[in-house]
């Protein structure tokens, strides 16, 4: 990339000869096709402020109309860059932590799981996937990476803030503090502006520019702590994005996730219909020939050369909230969203369980909490003791895809049921309070 670049007097640098190779221009480099490590390589200038607003703006809007910013590989690597710039957390930390609090059930093994969408998809929903990752970590340890609205009344930092009585201190959690916050809490909220700073450099152009760009597909795929992300669910707005999406997690090394999209063009699991899923299957390779046994100690050496040890398979499958037994809900039920107080208000109720069994809102947040569940892996165990409240009647009937969405949904029920999705909030708002003294 480097020799494509042009030092100018100033402290910018200039890719002119790859925005003309993106062109596909007359004096385009060898007429070759801009690859997604040179994409990539141009936009990690962004985040150490060295390209000028125009070449800035220009790149956005060449990768939006050519449909660059849509290829699995240049999501992958761009995705890949935004990590490398962000505020680094201590990936050993973590694994400790994982080690020590993860909750290993099923084929979960104690990692750390989140559940986002790209947002943009219009309908301004009920804020559910924050709500319902909230629900989750009442098993599993959630690093939920969001940001305030850009396109809706209620991002997942807006909703966060206002919550009542005690809100917590999201600017509180950084990279720094983030492994003694999972010391108490399995919840964290991951700003984005506080772990990707370089951000703010291209903010001023997104705005001017007012249409959606790269920036807007990469936040599922950046996440601070992808390199401890056992699981995650993404929703996305287009069903065409679908494959994509999930063949960049798989560039990425992904190996446990999903990747949804609502038939009404939703980034959640819709309570209204059907939902279009793209589920990364990690598949033992017979061609692997090296040691199997995790506790082997030459179970994580690798050969390059050699066999991988599995293969990530890619599965496509519907579902609809009868496979996981609950009614349909009509979106004008759930949307548009309110304002950030009000949201808050109906998050709060939820988790007290004083919404009734049957409300539109407790069944999507319900719908989206089960299949994280059952991504995760906790809902593969024949044997159930979460706790109090717990019957342990496992239900082990399969849906779409072999899995077992009606026991996710009889979880997600108890989570709530019990307190112990409240009790993990309160963990994560205290943890955030205490971090601010760090």
């Amino acid at each position: 990339m480097a020799s494509h670049l042009a030092q100018d007097q100033g402290q910018n640098i200039s890719i002119a000869p790859l925005l003309n190779g993106l062109m596909g221009g007359k004096h385009a480099r060898s007429q070759k096709a801009t690859t997604a490590d040179e994409i990539a390589a141009a936009l990690s200038l962004v985040f150490q402020d060295k390209l000028s607003p125009i070449q800035c703006s220009s790149l956005l809007t060449i990768l939006r109309t050519t449909g660059r910013d849509r290829e699995a590989s240049v999501l992958a690597r761009c995705g890949q860059a935004m990590r490398e710039a962000a505020a680094q957390v201590s990936r050993k930390a973590l694994r400790n932590i994982a080690r020590v609090r993860g909750r290993k059930e099923g084929s979960y093994r104690g990692g750390f799981c989140d559940l986002v969408g790209t947002g943009g998809d219009g309908w301004s929903t009920f804020n559910v996937s924050t709500t319902a990752s909230i629900v989750a970590s009442s098993l599993l340890l959630l690093s939920k990476h969001g940001n305030r609205a850009s396109s809706s009344t209620s991002g997942s930092a807006d909703l966060l803030q206002a919550i009542k009585p005690k809100a917590p201190v999201i600017e509180a959690v950084n990279a720094k503090v983030l492994p003694s916050v999972y010391e108490k809490s399995n919840y964290a909220f991951l700003f984005a502006p506080i772990f990707h700073p370089g951000m703010r450099h291209v903010a001023p152009v997104r705005k001017e520019l007012g249409f959606r760009t790269i920036f807007n597909l990469l936040g599922p795929l950046a996440n601070p702590v992808e390199g401890n992300i056992e699981a995650r669910i993404i929703g996305v707005p287009q069903e065409d994005l679908g494959p994509v999406f999930a063949e960049a997690l798989r560039m990425n090394g992904a190996r446990k996730g999903m990747v949804v999209c609502g038939e009404e063009q939703l980034d959640e699991i819709s309570c209204a219909g059907r939902t279009h899923c793209w589920r990364l299957i990690d598949r033992p390779n017979p061609a692997f020939r090296g040691p199997r046994d995790e506790e082997d100690e030459e179970f994580t050496t690798s050969d390059e050369e050699g066999e991988p040890r599995s293969l990530i398979d890619i599965e496509r499958f519907t579902l609809e909230p009868l496979d996981f037994g609950l009614e349909r809900h009509p979106l004008s039920e759930v949307s548009p969203g309110r304002m950030p107080a009000e949201n808050a208000a109906t998050l709060m109720k939820l988790l007290q369980n004083e919404l009734p069994s049957g409300n539109p809102i407790l069944d999507f947040v319900l719908l989206n909490t089960a299949a994280m569940f059952v991504i995760a892996g906790v809902c593969d165990s024949d044997t159930s003791d979460m706790g109090h409240g717990d019957d342990g009647k496992v239900m082990r009937e399969t849906g779409p895809g072999g899995l077992r969405w009606k026991e996710g949904v009889r979880r997600a029920r108890w989570a709530v049921e019990s307190g112990q999705a409240l009790a993990s909030l309160e963990r994560y708002i205290e943890a955030s309070h205490a971090a601010t003294d760090q």
